[in-house]
């Protein structure tokens, strides 16, 4: 049995994944940070506007859960540079691969659709969020099959911006404020070197505009998103949990 000496936080911050209505009740009550993947802004706008209806329900302040979206960004030090090498990745997207891989997360048998075929509304055991971004959520779009493979083909089911450091900080820019997203969990076309272009290129960027930081805040990880103290609040579901033996008459007399 390996020991271990508890984190100051006690209780690691409680992320949860997806946008579902099954997905957006358990944030309300559970999450302190969310991660979404949705394609566009009209339908990232409704995703945060629900999920923080959901925490609003569930009696919490609605701004004390942080919402990022997956997004993909290939950046370098001009736009042209940037789009060269976007050009070049698309050279090695298998379109066959990204509908597996589709698949996988929604649940669907891409194989049994012609590839100009619309996507449509289909229940499914998986990702739903991800279904429904795709399919019914923004009634401005809809997407085909072959569509779906080559977004998918690089970085995953979130937006693609392509661009140098300045163009690429300004479509960040416009998506915070224009949907009310916290932020972005950045995936990556080409693994590591998606990430060593946005350190060197896009950060002094956000940077210079105040949009990220330039040292790391002290304290635990809660700390540094939340400004408060290391643990859960007192206002958290599961600050109760704390004291189990303050607890056990209630469960006794439940039993």
């Amino acid at each position: 049995m390996h020991l271990s000496e508890p984190s100051p936080q006690r209780t690691p911050v409680l992320y949860q994944a997806g946008a579902s209505s099954r997905g957006r009740s358990f944030a309300g009550q559970h999450a302190e940070c969310v991660f979404i993947a949705t394609p566009s802004k009209a339908v990232l706008k409704k995703s945060v506007s629900a999920i923080r209806e959901s925490v609003a329900a569930a009696g919490r302040d609605p701004r004390s859960v942080l919402i990022f979206n997956l997004q993909t960004v290939i950046v370098d030090e001009t736009d042209a540079k940037a789009k060269a090498k976007y050009e070049d990745y698309k050279q090695y997207i298998n379109l066959d691969g990204a509908l597996a891989l589709g698949s996988g997360w929604m649940g669907i048998d891409f194989g049994r659709y012609k590839p100009d075929e619309p996507l449509r509304r289909i229940e499914t055991n998986a990702v739903q969020s991800s279904v429904e971004a795709f399919s019914s959520a923004d009634p401005s779009k809809v997407w085909t099959v072959r569509e779906l493979a080559e977004w998918i083909g690089i970085g995953g089911l979130g937006p693609l911006f392509v661009g140098g450091p300045q163009t690429v900080a300004d479509l960040l820019e416009e998506w915070v404020e224009e949907t009310d997203v916290d932020g972005f969990n950045l995936a990556y076309a080409v693994t590591h070197e998606t990430f060593s272009d946005i350190v060197a290129h896009l950060v002094p960027e956000l940077q210079k505009r105040g949009r990220y930081k330039h040292d790391y805040a002290p304290g635990t990880l809660r700390e540094k998103l939340f400004g408060g103290g290391p643990r859960l609040p007192k206002t958290h579901v599961g600050a109760r949990y704390r004291n189990l033996a303050s607890l056990q008459p209630a469960l006794d007399a439940a039993e």
